[in-house]
């Protein structure tokens, strides 16, 4: 691997080519992005070799690996790009916290080119300034695989993961899209929501977003997530999402019933439970 071309130039493309340079990595890494300001902070601040906001330019870029790191209802689009700009040897794959129909369009697209991958990695912060060399290390990344994906190409990519710390396991992409709806995209839905009920409940005498405690800070941390990413996400795997919302639903009103009927010790049982379960994840 010699040429590496980062689509998307933002927080999780950035810290994709920074981990690269931290591991080693002495090929050139290439950058495009719509944004010409992105493109133009990442060659400042040394993240990537050269930039372009111009699709086309990528063909003289000749990578041998892309990676996808734009938001995941750009996939399509841009594949559709580069189908015609790079060879069959080209390995492409993504970032995406979606897989499902994605990867087996993209598939159809890009030919056996094509891996679908997903770091379980990122913060709440955006944009390439924000970048981070070691996001990966000791993170779980997730690929999956098809009957179609080339085996080589699936090498390629999974040891230039290993290569920057990620810890890879795989999944089929409909099994991937029922865990991370429940344990990552729900939890971006609830913090979001929960910011929002405080919109709705604050009135004209108390304007409730004076006084927020630590605890509603930690749980609302995620919803500073960037907006657009996260539409994507939630569009994207929307079957799986609206059945967690439909679990998480169940779950509040059960809570609530407990609370309504001042069932004491019912309700010391499930606080005690869910403590207990919690207290496994650390």
């Amino acid at each position: 691997m010699e040429r590496v071309l980062v689509i998307g130039v933002g927080f999780m493309g950035g810290s994709f080519a920074l981990a690269l340079k931290n591991h080693g990595f002495k090929g050139s890494i290439y950058g495009y992005d719509i944004n010409p300001e992105s493109i133009k902070k990442a060659f400042d601040l040394g993240i990537i070799d050269e930039g372009t906001t111009n699709l086309s330019d990528i063909k003289n870029y000749e990578p041998d690996l892309i990676m996808l790191s734009s938001p995941v209802r750009t996939f399509r689009y841009i594949a559709k790009g580069l189908k015609d700009l790079v060879d069959e040897e080209v390995t492409i794959t993504d970032q995406g916290s979606v897989k499902g129909n994605i990867v087996y369009e993209l598939e159809r697209i890009l030919g056996n080119r094509y891996v679908g991958g997903h770091p379980i990695a990122g913060t709440e912060k955006s944009g390439v300034e924000h970048s981070i060399p070691n996001l990966y290390e000791g993170k779980k990344v997730i690929l999956t695989p098809t009957k179609n994906t080339d085996k080589e190409k699936l090498k390629k990519v999974e040891s230039t993961w290993r290569m920057i710390g990620g810890i890879v396991e795989y999944m089929s992409p409909e099994l991937h899209d029922h865990v991370f709806g429940v344990v990552s995209h729900l939890p971006h839905a609830v913090a979001f929501a929960l910011v929002d009920t405080l919109i709705r409940m604050s009135t004209g005498q108390v304007d409730l977003f004076k006084y927020p405690g630590g605890g509603f800070k930690d749980f609302t941390r995620i919803a500073k997530s960037d907006p657009i990413m996260w539409r994507d996400i939630f569009l994207e795997n929307k079957e799986n999402l609206l059945k967690a919302i439909e679990g998480f639903q169940n779950s509040l009103n059960y809570l609530k019933e407990l609370i309504k009927e001042e069932k004491e010790e019912e309700l010391t049982g499930y606080l005690r439970e869910v403590k207990t379960k919690r207290m496994e994840i650390d």
